[in-house]
């Protein structure tokens, strides 16, 4: 299952060492409960191994205005704490792969 960031972990979580991938969503959003899925088969398929999960943007503004967020669905991808690729909008499960497997190697 996805993580779930917040405000308060955010710092010691998805900027920690390693690679995070952090969806920026809300429940109301409709091509954010689209892109839902994918992010959860992502987080099953990279456990372990990647940090992913969701960040309402709705419960958690402070993250969200530090990086600047302004559609939703917004993909982040860190690596050891700094930003190194973004995606807005929906996007395939393929390209979400193809962005993460980049920060891997």
């Amino acid at each position: 299952m996805a993580f779930e960031f917040t405000d308060s972990n955010f710092k010691e979580t998805a900027l920690a060492d390693g690679v995070s991938v952090v969806d920026f969503w809300a429940e109301w959003c409709g091509p954010c409960r689209l892109i839902g899925p994918i992010v959860e088969d992502l987080a099953k398929d990279y456990d372990g191994k990647v940090t992913i999960g969701k960040l309402n943007v709705d419960n958690n503004p402070e993250v969200a205005l530090k990086y600047n967020v302004r559609s939703i669905p917004t993909i982040l991808i860190l690596k050891n704490g700094e930003l190194v690729d973004k995606h807005v909008g929906t996007t395939t499960k393929a390209a979400l792969v193809e962005k993460i497997e980049a920060q891997l190697n």
